[in-house]
């Protein structure tokens, strides 16, 4: 699923657009015992309720894709009979009015979840008829040819309201606040199946992660069974890890330099694409190239990327490889940041026979917040009357 595609979906997660039939919940302690649930049909909650899981709804959706919203693929054997992504459809297609498949399935996320506190388990089906689009991009919704029938599940943690003080308006007074189990913004969740190409696609998800760097590894093995591609943290790390052993002697300033140029580049123009740029074996390799890796390295190279599911694992969004918003070089005792498009005012040279960076300055310098007078700049000479 792409930027786009997200969207799409989460405008189903509002009043005027509301495509959810039914919702069903189940509030679990941190013994893991169900303490309580919910099964009703979307439209019978109350408007304030119904907002508020509008927002929860439209929060499992939310945060960068390939970060925080991550495609994930079931592999074959799941798709069989007694596979995790067979139970999924059954789920699905019982539109949640099976009691059974749905204790079931708190039964499986209580299982696999590793979370010490009190959570809330909600599960929403929905039934989207997918609107055409002319060829300039306007939706036209009375020529729906397909039905996108999904369902989300969110996990979010429930935690007690901090002790305070409030004001009471019946007695006019300031008094002790009671604290109340709120239920917060949500930790996990995904939406089944994945909308891949504006249509149904039974054979991945879509997961949502508030912390990338913190999957619930043993849930998604055990209740959804899916691949977990590399996080954004390893992605970098390997990244890096490639270019300093392909660049080997010529991993220098000014050849990482224009490397971050060139990626950064890259990003400018494909910012406005819908699906987040991924920087495959072959890009990977004429990037390298182009900045001076020997033929030599570059054959280590193909090596180590492999064939076909290898080549697959070690593609790179590139977004998560590159920091689009600064230019960072650090030394054990200093850290420079600049921004991607004033890397030309910063340089590597030799001063005195050390090895220095050089920054080049306009004529405003601040430090801490004082204005001073850069070297070299003449003085205001002030005249007394």
């Amino acid at each position: 699923m792409n930027k786009k595609e997200a969207n799409e979906i989460k405008k189903l997660f509002t009043p005027t657009g509301c495509a959810i039939t039914r919702i069903c919940g189940c509030y679990v302690d941190a013994e893991k015992n169900k303490r309580t649930e919910l099964k009703e049909a979307f439209l019978s909650l109350p408007e304030d309720e119904a907002f508020k899981y509008f927002t929860i709804f439209r929060n499992g959706l939310s945060g960068t894709i390939g970060k925080n919203l991550i495609d994930m693929e079931f592999p074959l054997h799941t798709e069989a009979e007694g596979g995790t992504q067979e139970f999924l459809l059954k789920l699905r297609d019982s539109q949640l009015k099976d009691d059974a498949l749905i204790e079931e399935f708190y039964d499986k996320v209580i299982a696999g979840y590793d979370y010490g506190e009190n959570y809330y388990i909600i599960l929403n089906h929905c039934a989207y008829d997918i609107p055409a689009k002319s060829t300039d991009g306007i939706e036209m919704f009375d020529a729906s040819d397909f039905v996108y029938e999904f369902i989300q599940c969110i996990i979010c943690p429930v935690k007690l309201s901090k002790a305070g003080l409030c004001y009471n308006s019946e007695t006019n007074t300031i008094e002790n606040r009671s604290r109340d189990w709120l239920v917060e913004a949500p930790d996990t969740g995904f939406l089944f199946p994945a909308f891949t190409d504006r249509n149904t696609d039974i054979h991945s998800l879509l997961f949502y992660s508030k912390n990338p760097e913190q999957m619930p590894e043993r849930l998604i093995d055990e209740l959804l069974g899916c691949i977990i591609p590399m996080s954004a943290k390893s992605q970098k790390e390997i990244f890096q890890a490639i270019v300093e052993e392909t660049l080997g002697e010529n991993c220098d300033f000014e050849t990482v330099k224009n490397l971050h140029e060139n990626l950064n580049e890259i990003l400018e123009e494909t910012k406005d694409e819908p699906a987040p740029f991924t920087l495959d074996q072959y890009q990977m390799k004429r990037l390298l190239e182009n900045n001076g890796a020997s033929q030599e390295k570059l054959e280590e190279f193909d090596q180590r990327f492999g064939d076909g599911e290898e080549r697959q694992k070690t593609a790179f969004i590139a977004s998560n490889v590159v920091n689009t918003k600064s230019f960072e070089i650090k030394t054990p005792d200093v850290s420079i940041k600049v921004s991607p498009d004033k890397t030309h005012l910063v340089e590597n040279r030799m001063i005195d026979g050390r090895p220095c960076i050089v920054i080049g300055i306009s004529e405003h310098v601040e430090i801490n917040g004082i204005t001073v007078r850069p070297i070299g700049a003449e003085k205001t000479m002030e005249i007394e009357e």
